[in-house]
């Protein structure tokens, strides 16, 4: 009892602040981790998680037909991203928290240029596509026959977290991925929040462009 209470003091309230900027939680959650986890600050930020993780599942089901249509350009130009973020009301998808979260997911998309939002988008023409090339690249290599499912069992899950958001290390936090940051802006905000859909630009995609050949070119001016 005399430890707990011991604990409990050590609790300031700069390290509320702290854990409050840290994982953008309320004040008294805050609070409450710091005195579950004795002051331990990285265990009261995992307690957080945790919690977050199970207070977002139970709202994930909620409608969220609300939010913002959010534009991102980078690299002077070169990139550009639009996305759809909704929120269950408008008046949270006008709030810095709600904003933050979506800047931020229109700049993770920038960098890392996701092709889906999740992996349930994947057509399965473009899963089948996948699968025949790592099966013929895998007998290639010469694994065993009946091993070549399991190994590209594998190998399709790894390709499948590479191109959709939602299992991408997220850029500016490689320990979460987008799908840990979105729950845990959902526990944060308290509402709903979907990343619904999104489209990425990049300068001269799709475009092929000419290929000098630098050997061709010397032998011209040799010759000239």
């Amino acid at each position: 009892m005399t430890e707990e209470k011991g604990a409990k003091m050590n609790i300031t309230a700069t390290l509320v602040r702290d854990l409050r900027e840290r994982t953008s939680a309320g004040m008294m959650d805050c609070k409450k981790a710091l005195e579950e986890s004795k002051g331990d600050f990285d265990k009261a930020v995992e307690w957080l998680r945790t919690k977050g993780i199970a207070k977002a599942d139970k709202k994930s089901g909620r409608v969220a037909a609300e939010g913002l249509v959010h534009s991102y350009i980078h690299a002077g130009g070169r990139v550009g991203v639009l996305l759809e973020v909704n929120s269950e009301t408008d008046f949270l998808a006008r709030t810095d928290g709600f904003t933050k979260f979506v800047a931020d997911v229109a700049m993770h998309i920038a960098a890392m240029s996701p092709r889906f939002v999740k992996s349930d988008e994947i057509p399965q023409d473009v899963r089948d596509t996948e699968k025949r090339i790592l099966l013929a690249k895998a007998a290639e290599e010469g694994k065993k026959p009946e091993m070549l499912e399991k190994i590209v069992e594998g190998q399709l899950k790894k390709w499948s977290a590479d191109i959709c958001l939602l299992d991408q290390k997220y850029v500016k936090n490689p320990d979460l991925t987008i799908e840990q940051y979105l729950k845990e802006t959902i526990a944060s905000l308290g509402e709903n929040v979907v990343i619904r859909r999104f489209i990425r630009y990049e300068l001269g995609e799709g475009i092929e462009k000419p290929q000098d050949n630098f050997a061709e070119e010397v032998a011209r001016q040799v010759k000239g």
